[in-house]
C-alpha cells in the first residue's frame, strides 16, 4: 500500500499532472482495489471482502450484498413498472456491483420553443397516464400497466448500466474539488473544454444540495439518493426518500405514499443496505499484467499528451475521515477518508457530441451533455459509450466531438502504432 504524508492534501491531478486546490495536511493512502464481491447463488456475500468500512450496528457487508442481490416480486413491492427484479440483475459482470451490458430507455420531445419535455405515456388502454419522467420501463407486473414509447416522442436514448464499485469513494470527493476541476478546464484546453457541475437536492437532507456525480446526467449527488431513485425507477419499489409509486395500476398496496421498503430488525431499509454495500466496495482494479507492458506504459503517456486527462482526470483524494458531507447526513468514515483513487473521469457534464437531448435534474443547457465516463473497470467491458453503441475502443474515441474535438484531432495525428499503444493502455484500466 502506498502511503504519503503531504503538507497540503492532493485533491486531484489534471492534464500534465497539474495539482490544484490543495488544502490542509493529511496522510493519504491508495484506496483498496479489487473485484472482491463474487456473485454467488448460495450464501450471497459469503466470500466477499469490503474496503473495511464500519457497518451499522448488527449489519455485515455480506448481508448488504445479499440485499443488493435479493430478487423482488409482487409480495415485496415490485413494480407496477420495473426493469429488473434485483439491483444485481443489472449491476453484475462477474462480481456484484459492476457495470453490465444492460441498457434502459429514455424518451421525450421538444416543445415549440425547443425546450425538452418529458413524455406523457398512456397505459391501461388509455385510462391512465404516466408523466414527469423520461424513463420508459421495459417490464410491468400486469399487461394493463405496460408502458410503450408514444409516437410523439422524437428523442430516444439508450443508457448503459453504470458501475457502482468504488462509488463510496466518489461520494467522498468534496464539492470544492469538482468545482475546481470545472473552473480550470477552460485554461487547460484553450477554452474548448468546460465541464459543468450541477447542484442537486440531497434526498436524505431536505433543503440541502450537493454537486451531482452519479448517473449519466449527474442526476444524483449521494449514494443513498442514487439507491432510492434507482429502487423506484428501475424496480418500482418505494422508500422513505421516494415514497410514491409511478402508477397505481396493478398495485398491491394502495396509494398514496405507500412505502414498501420497510425497516428490518436492524432498523435499516433496503436502500440503507444498498448504500452500505456500495460504500463498502473496493475500487475497480487495473489489469496489472497489461499495465506493465511497454505499450501500455507508452500509451499512458500518450493519453496525457493528447489531452484525454483534461476530462478523464487521473487521480483524486477523498475528503479526510470525519468530514460531514451529503448536507450533513453522512460523515466520511476512516476506510474512505484520505484515500487516493484513479477513476479516470471528472464526474462533470460535457457536450462531446454524443448527447441525447434529455434533461434529468440539470438546467436546460445540460440536454446534450453527459457525465464523463469513469474509465476504471474498462477492461471488463465489451461495449462502450453511454449507449453501448461502440464495439471497439477506437470507435468510442472517434465518436467524441464537441468539447473533445481538439483532443480527437490530436489522437488522429498519432501514428497507427501510437494509437494502438494508447488503446492498449485503456485495456489495462
Amino acid at each position: 500500500m502506498i502511503r504519503q504524508k503531504v503538507s497540503r492534501s492532493l485533491l486531484f491531478i489534471g492534464a500534465a499532472g497539474v495539482t490544484i486546490a490543495l488544502i490542509g495536511q493529511q496522510t493519504v493512502t491508495e484506496a483498496p482495489a479489487g473485484f472482491t464481491t463474487p456473485t454467488l447463488a448460495a450464501n450471497p456475500g459469503s466470500q466477499s471482502v469490503s474496503n473495511g468500512v464500519t457497518e451499522p450496528p448488527g449489519d455485515t457487508f455480506a448481508l448488504d450484498q445479499a440485499q443488493f442481490e435479493l430478487r423482488h416480486d409482487l409480495s415485496t413491492g415490485l413494480g407496477p413498472l420495473f426493469n429488473a427484479t434485483a439491483c444485481a440483475e443489472c449491476h453484475e459482470n462477474g462480481v456484484t456491483g459492476a457495470a453490465s451490458q444492460i441498457t434502459e430507455l429514455r424518451v421525450g420531445h421538444q416543445d415549440a420553443n425547443g425546450n425538452f419535455v418529458n413524455p406523457t405515456v398512456l397505459i391501461n388502454h388509455g385510462a391512465n397516464t404516466i408523466s414527469g419522467r423520461s424513463i420508459i420501463n421495459d417490464r410491468a407486473v400486469c399487461p394493463e400497466a405496460q408502458e410503450h414509447a408514444p409516437s410523439t416522442e422524437t428523442i430516444h436514448a439508450l443508457r448503459a448500466v453504470l458501475n457502482t464499485l468504488g462509488d463510496g469513494f466518489v461520494e467522498a470527493i468534496e464539492d470544492s474539488t469538482l468545482l475546481a476541476i470545472a473552473a480550470n478546464q477552460p485554461a487547460q484546453s484553450g477554452g474548448l473544454i468546460h465541464g459543468e457541475a450541477v447542484q442537486l437536492p440531497v434526498l436524505e437532507a431536505p433543503g440541502q444540495t450537493q454537486v451531482g456525480r452519479f448517473g449519466w446526467k449527474d442526476q444524483q449527488p449521494t449514494v443513498l439518493s442514487f439507491a432510492a431513485d434507482a429502487y423506484l425507477n428501475e424496480m418500482g419499489v418505494t422508500s422513505r426518500l421516494r415514497p410514491t409509486d409511478t402508477t397505481s395500476v396493478c398495485k398491491v398496496v394502495a396509494d398514496p405514499n405507500a412505502i414498501e421498503d420497510v425497516p428490518d430488525a436492524l432498523g435499516m431499509e433496503d436502500i440503507d443496505h444498498f448504500a452500505a454495500f456500495i460504500r463498502g466496495t473496493n475500487v475497480p482494479p487495473r489489469d496489472t499484467a497489461v499495465a506493465a507492458t511497454p505499450d501500455a506504459i507508452a500509451g499512458e503517456h500518450l493519453f496525457k499528451t493528447v489531452g484525454c486527462t483534461t476530462c478523464h482526470v487521473t487521480t483524486f483524494t477523498t475528503a479526510r475521515a470525519g468530514t460531514p458531507i451529503n448536507g450533513g447526513a453522512y460523515t466520511v468514515p476512516d476506510a474512505i477518508g484520505s484515500k487516493i483513487i484513479h477513476p479516470y473521469g471528472d464526474f462533470l457534464l460535457h457536450d462531446v457530441g454524443t448527447g441525447d437531448g434529455i434533461i434529468q435534474g440539470g438546467p436546460p443547457d445540460t440536454a446534450n451533455k453527459l457525465r464523463t465516463a469513469p474509465l476504471w473497470g474498462l477492461h471488463i467491458k465489451s461495449r462502450y459509450m453511454h449507449d453501448l453503441g461502440s464495439l471497439t475502443l477506437n470507435d468510442a474515441i472517434e465518436r467524441h466531438a464537441g468539447e473533445a474535438s481538439a483532443v480527437i484531432s490530436n489522437f488522429n495525428a498519432l501514428t497507427d502504432s501510437q494509437r494502438q499503444q494508447l488503446i492498449t493502455f485503456l485495456t489495462s484500466l
